[in-house]
């Protein structure tokens, strides 16, 4: 048996009749325990409410601008009874429910082999995270060895995130701002684009960003190991180069900053080249006609804000009810009027069920109110969020505990 229940605002302290900034469930959704509701803002903070419980939602019950204060009802619930009774027994009136401690780390395994490399530190990835604390620790005088999976040091954000996204950026801002000036009397020509001389300029700026760290590491006495790193035991580690090498260090401590790759959706075509992650946009190989963003997150946006520059028509599809989900709706609402001028469209509260490629481009499937069953794009940029490379680094071995998500917990420091 199941029954339908409101769900309220909680007791919110000395809040009263703040703003709903976001609606983060839809109609329909199944939700479980803790999963966020809504966020309300109020004139000194903003803030969550979580589900009490778990179940599916038969109606959103506020809309973003409502205000809500403690009892207001937020959605209503379908939960089934034993669901119900064991909540209300388990927590009783006044008090909350107890903190689950985390399971404990798994034990380490033991190396036996033999071992090529020692150093005090081994630092397992050279991103903004990984080489400052190689850095430091050389600083401190620990002999250091940094292992990184790519040629080039610096991580994502290096090499195929921030700085490419930023050098891109600027480019567009420049073209955008010369076409605005129009509106003050001066204008200029409509720019001729070298796509090549301008992916030139963006891999030179990363290259003399990477040389610097690569000078900073010499410098240091940092060895660089270039490898895929996974955990043999709690103080060995085996590094497997591109052309199969294999070699095993061994180290007092190890700092992980094995960073994160692009999540991929299963249904989505990724062997054909026209389907694209954030990697492969910042390539940049050719300006499409038509481009359909999948993920209204900053990374999207930006790729998005390059490619509209450039001369595409920008399409966006996002699954929450706004842009850049979790960042303050005051921030997002300029940007939001900017770009609803300048894009072909912006879909909320829609996801793509499907990407079929023809020779006509790609045929994609929409489900969301407002949004066309079909539309056909040159290229599609799907950029949904990254995933944790926890997994990948066989950190059971070194003793060390990794969700099911690929995040490792820390403590207090």
């Amino acid at each position: 048996m199941s029954q339908v229940i409101d769900v309220p605002v909680p007791d919110l302290g000395d809040f009263e009749d703040v703003e709903v900034i976001e609606v983060l469930v839809n109609e329909g959704d199944t939700i479980e325990v803790e999963d966020s509701l809504i966020s309300v803002e109020s004139d000194k903070a903003a803030m969550e409410i979580p589900a009490p419980q778990g179940g599916v939602v038969k109606a959103v019950l506020v809309a973003v601008g409502d205000k809500v204060s403690q009892g207001s009802p937020v959605i209503k619930l379908e939960v089934s009874e034993a669901a119900t009774e064991t909540a209300a027994a388990s927590t009783p009136a006044n008090e909350t429910a107890p903190v689950s401690k985390p399971a404990p780390p798994p034990k380490a395994a033991s190396y036996h082999g033999e071992v090529d490399k020692e150093a005090e530190v081994v630092v397992l990835g050279s991103g903004p995270g990984g080489y400052t604390a190689a850095f430091r620790a050389a600083d401190l005088g620990k002999k250091v060895i940094l292992i990184e999976r790519y040629q080039n040091i610096g991580g994502v954000c290096l090499n195929v995130g921030c700085i490419p996204s930023k050098a891109l950026l600027h480019t567009a801002q420049v073209i955008n701002e010369a076409e605005e000036f129009s509106e003050i009397g001066v204008a200029f020509n409509k720019p001729e684009i070298d796509i090549d001389k301008l992916r030139a300029h963006k891999e030179g700026v990363i290259n003399k960003l990477t040389g610097g760290l690569k000078g900073l590491a010499k410098q240091r006495k940092v060895e660089i190991v270039h490898g895929y790193g996974k955990f043999t035991s709690g103080n060995t580690i085996e590094v497997v180069a591109d052309d199969g090498t294999k070699t095993t260090i061994s180290f007092e401590n190890c700092i992980i900053a094995a960073g994160s790759r692009v999540t991929k959706l299963p249904f989505i075509p990724w062997d054909d080249p026209r389907v694209m992650d954030s990697t492969d946009a910042l390539e940049i190989a050719e300006v499409p006609k038509r481009l359909l963003v999948v993920g209204g997150g900053i990374i999207g946006l930006e790729m998005a804000t390059v490619y509209d520059a450039l001369g595409s028509d920008i399409t966006i599809v996002e699954l929450s009810s706004g842009l850049i989900p979790g960042v303050d709706r005051d921030v997002v609402r300029p940007l939001e009027r900017r770009i609803k001028k300048r894009y072909e469209n912006i879909y909320l509260n829609t996801k793509v069920t499907a990407i079929a490629p023809s020779d006509g481009g790609m045929v994609c499937s929409f489900e969301g109110k407002g949004a066309p069953a079909q539309e056909t794009f040159d290229r599609v940029l799907v950029s949904i969020g990254r995933t944790p490379n926890g997994l990948l680094i066989d950190a059971d071995k070194a003793g060390v505990a990794v969700d099911e998500r690929g995040f490792i917990n820390v403590d207090n420091q």
